[in-house]
């Protein structure tokens, strides 16, 4: 076993070349291999996605790339590409690409998020709670982790303003494996080294993500077969109330128009789609009161996607009973419950409460990131008390999904996002 182990904290000698040039036509970008003396040792990239692939990250540091009168992210902009040994307050450890891809997923959520105190928690590069509030950092990082506290176990916790001690105690009592953040207030490093294998990254970029988020970066995908697909990054066109569409269909003559979402409606419905950015397709997601109270990712099917995020969400809500009322997951107290009828009778009591609570979900607004191509999947959102949906629009069966809401007891909202938001 101790063999097995030692694969992970391995540092893996990359063979890729110092610098890196691409040629678009006529224009080249330039980009300079990072690494960084840690222990001692100048190294780069621990290892890619797993740990017997050698990898290496490189920032962009010469060349601007303008098509058809658009100027993509130039040189200067970096942010965790551009990350140095002074901005790691304490690394541990080189960096996987794991631990920097998930923070560089953090930041394009949080790049639309900047009106307010924010915290995103990201695992396996898809985050797994978020929050956004006028109370303060703190309280943006305690909605985003009890949002989904199992999936943030080993996570990576990113805020878009200075940490506090509040928030870093709350850190602290959990296990993280990054925190990334703008500034950090005085003494917050100090209690945050009390985890030795903690990961604390300054990085100042993030308090000027508002201003990155104007201009697309060049979107690189390889291809099994050695080839490249280039596109423009996704960029939102939700930033405001304005920007959202009415829900209009007509069919066989007849108009189908939604219910306009309310003020605070429009709130977590701005917030959700921000946070759709950044999660893998198909995706749902349910958010009340600026914090999200479940995150579906990377289904095959729209319908199957709400269905198995209806699911999860009710099981994190028992967990959430079991651990504040009984020290424990949901899991080791279904294991408990083998051997104790006590530890049943308070299993089965909290199943029930949460099954009458809908998982917490009454109230929620949703977004998704395409269209419903049926009703179906609608119909399952209003069953559990969602009040308001955003979906992209255009579906042939727009009118179905306009009705549904409509049919509603008390009516539902949707709007139309007009642009669709898949990540793959």
């Amino acid at each position: 076993m101790s063999e097995l182990k030692k694969m992970y904290t391995t540092l893996l000698r990359d063979h890729f070349p110092d610098d890196l040039r691409l040629q678009l036509g006529t224009q080249e970008l330039v980009y300079k291999k990072r690494t960084w003396n840690i222990g001692g040792e100048v190294r780069g990239l621990r290892y890619g996605e797993n740990p017997d692939q050698p990898a290496a990250l490189y920032e962009q540091v010469g060349g601007e790339l303008i098509l058809d009168g658009v100027a993509f992210r130039a040189p200067g902009q970096g942010l965790v590409s551009a990350l140095t040994e002074e901005h790691m307050l304490q690394a541990g450890k080189h960096p996987g690409k794991t631990n920097l891809t998930d923070v560089d997923n953090a930041l394009n959520i949080l790049q639309y998020l900047s009106a307010r105190p924010a915290a995103v928690i990201l695992k396996h590069n898809n985050p797994c709670g978020a929050a956004w509030t006028d109370l303060g950092i703190a309280e943006a990082v305690s909605r985003a982790f009890w949002s989904d506290r199992i999936a943030a176990f080993g996570g990576a916790i990113v805020v878009n303003r200075p940490l506090n001690k509040d928030a870093a105690e709350l850190i602290n009592s959990f296990y993280f494996e990054v925190v990334a953040a703008p500034e950090f207030e005085p003494g917050v490093v100090d209690i945050l080294k009390a985890r030795k294998n903690l990961r604390i990254l300054k990085i100042p970029g993030i308090a000027r993500l508002d201003e990155l988020a104007l201009a697309p970066y060049l979107d690189i995908k390889s291809l099994f077969d050695g080839g490249l697909v280039l596109q423009s990054s996704f960029q939102s066109r939700i930033r405001s109330e304005a920007d959202f569409l009415p829900a209009t269909a007509e069919k066989d003559g007849v108009t189908y128009t939604a219910r306009k979402p309310n003020a605070k409606e429009m709130q977590d419905l701005i917030f959700a789609w921000s946070i759709e950015a950044g999660v893998s397709s198909n995706s749902v997601i349910f958010v009340r009161d600026g914090a999200t109270t479940a995150i579906g990712t990377g289904e095959q099917d729209r319908v199957g996607c709400v269905d198995l995020t209806i699911t999860k969400a009710r099981t994190k809500y028992a967990d959430l009973l079991a651990f504040k009322e009984q020290g424990c997951s949901i899991y080791e107290l279904m294991l408990a419950a083998r051997a104790d009828t006590t530890k049943a009778e308070i299993l089965a009591d909290i199943r029930q409460r949460s099954d009458s609570a809908r998982g917490g979900l009454p109230g929620s607004a949703l977004v998704s990131d395409g269209f419903f191509p049926f009703r179906d999947g609608v119909d399952l959102c209003l069953a559990q008390g969602v009040t308001a949906i955003a979906q992209p629009g255009g579906s042939m069966r727009d009118f179905e999904v306009i009705r549904a809401v409509n049919e509603a007891s008390p009516q539902a909202a949707m709007v139309f996002t007009g642009q669709r938001s898949f990540k793959h």
